[in-house]
């Protein structure tokens, strides 16, 4: 069993529960190591980031927590870090990079709040063509070790959270999959390991991970790495559908948390 969780989000940023609530879900899950990684702070983002005096009250919650479970569960503080934030990374323990927006014409393009706000910005900023979109969203992508010097590469393919049986574009397009290849041949030299994540899952927008199975393969015969991530937003959702997935990823899946920090 993967006993270890480390994309769970609190009331601190966009979570439901508290930090501890999320503490003894895990520890009744019989987990060994949970990582809260609250989204940093982005100006642009205030509706789903922690707050700067947020994320000092975030730290030392965790800190307190780490003294009073001591023994009993491993507790790691990390920071979700969006490409687009300028927030220092520096006080957590580790960096989940994710992109959450594509930034265009100087606007900041929300890719994964619901598809209304999808549909809208394609239509007004791309032409209508999700081909182009996607692809700024990937070349984006493709920086996020870099410029978030991050542990943990976020939900790599985000910008298909609502495309659930293709119901957007065409995940086998030349363009889409020319894009995230591209993209992925950026990121694989950096060792950095790829979040399986099931968070879209358990909020009912899709009914596998991501990155897809083909991106998933492709990242597995490169040599890279796979790392299972709930991104949870509530106590409920934490280790989300990991028993389903643990024995099919085989030797890319990481197993000890050790190797990622």
């Amino acid at each position: 069993m993967i006993s270890f969780d480390l994309h769970t989000h609190t009331v601190y940023c966009d979570g439901k529960n508290s930090p501890e609530e999320m503490v003894r879900a895990a520890l009744a899950k019989g987990m060994t190591c949970l990582g809260f990684s609250g989204h940093g702070y982005a100006p642009y983002d205030t509706d789903c980031c922690m707050s700067v005096e947020g994320a000092a009250a975030y730290r030392a919650e965790i800190a307190a927590l780490k003294e009073k479970y001591a023994g009993r569960i491993r507790i790691l503080c990390g920071v979700e870090q969006d490409y687009w934030s300028d927030g220092s990374t520096t006080p957590y323990e580790y960096v989940i990079g994710s992109v959450h927006y594509i930034k265009k014409d100087g606007e900041m393009l929300c890719v994964d709040n619901t598809p209304e706000i999808a549909r809208l910005a394609v239509d007004q900023f791309f032409g209508g063509d999700w081909y182009t979109y996607a692809e700024a969203y990937f070349e984006t992508v493709s920086d996020v070790v870099n410029k978030t010097k991050c542990d943990i590469i976020g939900h790599f393919d985000l910008v298909s959270k609502f495309n659930e049986k293709e119901r957007l574009f065409d995940e086998s397009h030349p363009r889409y999959v020319a894009a995230w290849r591209a993209a992925l041949d950026r990121l694989l030299p950096c060792g950095k390991p790829f979040e399986v994540n099931t968070g879209a899952m358990s909020r009912g927008w899709r009914t596998a991970p991501y990155p897809g199975a083909e991106m998933i393969a492709y990242i597995r015969d490169h040599g890279g790495r796979l790392i299972l991530s709930s991104d949870s937003h509530s106590a409920k959702t934490i280790r989300h559908a990991f028993d389903r997935y643990e024995d099919a990823l085989g030797e890319s899946l990481i197993r000890n948390v050790e190797e990622v920090l």
